[in-house]
């Protein structure tokens, strides 16, 4: 329905109108490209890691049999 509302507000013939839909589509990328997606993102759960960082690695030391440990 939104759709249909769109292309009947378009301007002029049919090329013209597919040519002012790419146009619009391609803006309505670049915004949510260069706007929308870098404000919302601190709030997006894909920055939380479920794997620690290198600081929690397991260090396995091994001492030779028979000497004084």
């Amino acid at each position: 329905m939104l759709y249909a509302a769109i292309w009947r507000a378009l301007p002029g013939p049919l090329v013209v109108r597919v040519l002012l839909a790419l146009v619009l589509l391609a803006a309505v990328v670049a915004f949510c490209f260069l706007w929308l997606f870098p404000r919302i993102a601190p709030f997006m759960p894909f920055n939380d890691n479920t794997v620690d960082g290198p600081s929690a690695a397991v260090v396995h030391v091994t001492v030779p049999v028979g000497s004084a440990a």
